[in-house]
């Protein structure tokens, strides 16, 4: 914000902003060069997390060759020849320092993509580590009109401390762009389509356009007032007015280079306002919205906070009335063991449809499944003891289907192991993450 005696339109400079961070798709004007780019196989990156553990016993397969799907992952089915499950990994940084005690939700959440030991804190004093989403970003970002997409299901507004003296801030996300900077994740289907699309009523062509001189005209006004500003302001302001202006500029290069792409969508009408009623439906709308941007090279990382940990939703759409988080807690009771063993497939039925639209879209000559290596997973294993050794995890896509493979992990493997391989796969090297050891064998 410019601190100012002068007057200056607040809307005009609200709107300038709202340019600045919620571009819509920009429409290409040079079809050639764009079929050109369009042939190149586009690197891609999707986290989607699910809370409160997962019944391992329905999850794990059987051996590692000549395998059979678990009852959790059967709806997988389709796919499951680009398909690598991951078992045995370990995710040290989640487990309690001395001292802590309890909080293990929490730390499953704030360490999954980042490696790092969260400072445990209630206040703004809040420290993790860059996530792995945000390290591919940085890479693949310069190339899209939006860095990367956060998102969730669950709502984002809780403040304060979640659980056990942590703040809120380590729940509400995964992605951090750097050790103190959480990223918000968006829940609102139509907030997610106007920024990817702008305020529009739909994915036409025509509608875009319009939405393109519209912005153009924007940032050419705000040039012009930024401009007269510049000599009336004291030396600080003038600082804040060039971060201003470089966020204009960026703005600038990127309607630059989405007018070199010529992509068609499928008209999609805006959202109306509101959740869904469902977790079906809004967990495809937003799954929906990915495919679009994934598609349209709004953004090539995404990520998907599918429920938040300690989340107490009760999924009555499968005749489930008790909280999730409460059933986690099971005390090996089959009945509650039964009802969180049909979350969890739930959940899975929800990724399958996602890998459904991925793979029904072409991408050059392969499709969207191929070249978009998606990770799903958990912090926790056994929900009732709050563990977080032998995870949860499953790899997709990135590339050809090479058959459904089991990796099975020496103990106390770390997570990020199989991280900084993924990173490799992603043309994003790095020689450490957290607390990796090395990497892991991904096969080809």
């Amino acid at each position: 914000m410019i601190a100012m005696k002068m007057h200056m339109p607040r809307r005009t400079f609200l709107r300038g902003v709202g340019a600045a961070v919620a571009l819509p798709l920009l429409d290409g004007m040079v079809p050639a060069f764009a079929s050109a780019a369009s042939s190149r196989p586009r690197r891609r990156f999707v986290v989607a997390y699910v809370p409160n553990g997962i019944q391992m016993e329905r999850w794990t397969p059987q051996g590692t060759v000549g395998l059979a799907l678990p009852s959790t992952l059967e709806p997988l089915a389709p796919f499951q020849r680009q398909m690598t499950i991951v078992t045995g990994l370990t995710n040290r940084p989640a487990f309690p320092a001395i001292g802590e005690g309890a909080g293990d939700h929490v730390r499953a959440a704030a360490t999954f993509l980042t490696g790092v030991h969260p400072k445990k804190t209630e206040g703004p004093d809040i420290r993790a580590g860059i996530s792995i989403d945000q390290l591919v970003a940085r890479e693949l970002g310069g190339d899209t009109q939006l860095r990367s997409l956060e998102l969730c299901i669950d709502s984002n507004e809780l403040m304060g401390a979640c659980e056990a003296g942590y703040s809120c801030a380590y729940s509400n996300t995964l992605s951090w762009r750097n050790d103190t900077t959480p990223l918000p994740m968006e829940n609102q289907p139509r907030a997610l389509f106007e920024r990817l699309f702008g305020d529009v009523t739909d994915t036409t062509r025509s509608a875009r356009l319009a939405r393109i001189e519209a912005d153009r005209s924007l940032l050419d006004s705000l040039l012009g007032e930024v401009a007269r500003l510049r000599t009336r302001l004291g030396t600080s302001d003038r600082g804040k007015l060039t971060q201003y202006l470089d966020a204009i500029r960026d703005v600038e290069r990127r309607i630059q280079r989405a007018e070199r792409d010529d992509v068609e969508l499928p008209a999609v009408e805006r959202p109306t306002g509101g959740i869904p009623p469902t977790f079906k439906e809004h967990a495809r709308i937003m799954f929906d919205l990915q495919v679009l941007a994934l598609q349209s090279d709004l953004t090539r990382v995404s990520t998907f906070l599918m429920s938040r940990e300690v989340s107490p939703r009760a999924y009555t759409e499968i005749g489930i009335s008790e909280p999730h988080h409460g059933l986690s807690h099971h005390q090996n009771n089959p009945a509650a063991m039964e009802k969180l063993a049909r979350i969890n497939r739930f959940h899975v039925e929800q990724l399958a449809y996602f890998a459904d639209q991925l793979n029904a879209t072409l991408d050059g000559e392969s499709t969207l499944l191929e070249q978009t290596t998606l990770l799903y997973g958990c912090g926790i294993s056994d929900s009732n003891t709050h563990t977080h050794d032998n995870l949860p995890i499953l790899v997709m896509g990135g590339g050809p289907a090479a058959g459904l493979r089991h990796i099975v992990c020496p103990r106390d493997t770390p997570l990020t192991n199989l991280q900084v391989s993924l990173l490799d796969r992603l043309g994003v090297p790095v020689e450490k993450l957290g607390d990796s050891t090395g990497k892991l064998d991904l096969g080809s």
